[in-house]
């Protein structure tokens, strides 16, 4: 089973939370090029190896962590505060 340590709650399993996507994706400006928008929405990268998550505790505490997780090898290597 996957444990997914919650800053608030500890260490917790997978199935308590729901992931989000990439934390590394910045929105871009309302002034931004349609292209920009576009790549924003529709284009991501799949990483192998390490990669930074946004997963939300719904069966928990309900708050929003950043999780540093291997997408290689699902190793969860830490998480924190947004």
């Amino acid at each position: 089973m996957l444990l997914i340590p919650c800053p608030w709650c500890g260490d917790r399993a997978l199935i308590e939370f729901t992931y989000r996507g990439d934390a590394t994706v910045v929105r871009p400006k309302e002034s931004d090029s349609d292209e920009q928008w576009y790549d924003y929405v529709y284009t991501r990268d799949n990483p192998r190896g390490e990669h930074s998550e946004w997963w939300h505790h719904t069966a928990g505490c309900r708050r929003w962590l950043k999780v540093h997780r291997n997408t290689w090898t699902h190793q969860i290597s830490g998480s924190e505060a947004p």
